[in-house]
């Protein structure tokens, strides 16, 4: 997991060769004002815009997950925005049989932690980062981009 400013994302450009298409769509387009839902922005990327209520830690763990086909690059534009973080080697507890079609996996294990993205901050998450967000107060908005492995 690297959680960093949206200043300093050139760094994990290395990581891989669709992360500088990633953040550059963020920065050639208003993040601030795309409509809420699911778009293709590239070969083996995916942007999905996310508009909600904030929920508590006890309703968002309910949909901790990983996933084993995308990294997720989680970007905060409306929060401050809680995620619950645990390292998949660790979960034991699976919810349910991975969702290939979905590409998703659950599970009922207790997060190790909590931290928190403030607007123009972003999360990257692995396959092996076991997650949840969407934990906050009042109406959080944030993109999820999808990058296929």
């Amino acid at each position: 997991m690297i959680v960093d400013s949206l200043q300093n994302a050139a760094k994990y450009y290395s990581l891989h060769p669709n992360f500088q298409k990633a953040f550059d769509y963020v920065n050639q387009n208003d993040i601030a004002n795309l409509e809420e839902g699911a778009f293709e922005i590239g070969e083996g990327l995916k942007l999905i815009v996310i508009i909600g209520q904030g929920n508590t830690k006890e309703e968002a763990v309910k949909g901790f997950e990983c996933h084993d086909k995308n990294i997720d690059i989680q970007i905060s534009i409306k929060g401050p925005e809680t995620f619950a973080w645990k390292p998949r080697e660790k979960c034991i507890n699976p919810n349910g049989d991975y969702s290939d079609e979905r590409d998703v996996r659950f599970f009922h294990d207790a997060p190790d932690t909590f931290f928190q993205l403030q607007e123009k901050q972003f999360a990257i998450l692995f396959p092996e980062d076991v997650h949840t967000a969407m934990i906050g107060e009042g109406l959080l908005k944030k993109i999820v981009i999808k990058v296929k492995i």
